[in-house]
């Protein structure tokens, strides 16, 4: 992955985070890595735990962000957070997927929070 790729994913990890914490989400962990996948980053709001997945693109639309994840990776980050569930012994708990968006303008960051964005897929 080229140096400017990896800033660009750290700036949109950045806002996630901010964007998340205004909404009341609580980070619980980023970057979450196993054999199966990643999962960009592992919250709590309310009682649901929630597996984000961050999307950046410059100078596109916010559709851009949104439609890169698709069905393959909706499996991956599924396969990723049952691990995860599995590894922290939370197997009833209550778990969503949410997407955050993020397109970087000229006119600053335009981000949007899609809950529920995709069922457990796998």
């Amino acid at each position: 992955m080229s140096k400017e790729r990896v800033e660009l994913g750290k700036r949109g990890e950045a806002l996630a985070v901010g964007e998340l914490k205004k909404l009341g989400y609580k980070i619980v962990e980023t970057n979450y890595r196993c054999r199966l996948g990643e999962i960009d980053l592992i919250a709590r709001e309310g009682k649901s735990l929630v597996f984000v997945e961050i999307k950046t693109r410059r100078y596109k639309p916010l559709g851009y962000a949104k439609e890169a994840v698709h069905p393959r990776k909706q499996r991956q980050i599924s396969k990723a957070a049952l691990t995860y569930m599995k590894q922290k012994r939370l197997d009833g708990a209550r778990a969503r997927f949410d997407v955050v968006a993020i397109s970087l303008t000229s006119e600053g960051a335009k981000i949007e929070v899609i809950k529920n964005a995709f069922d457990l897929a796998y």
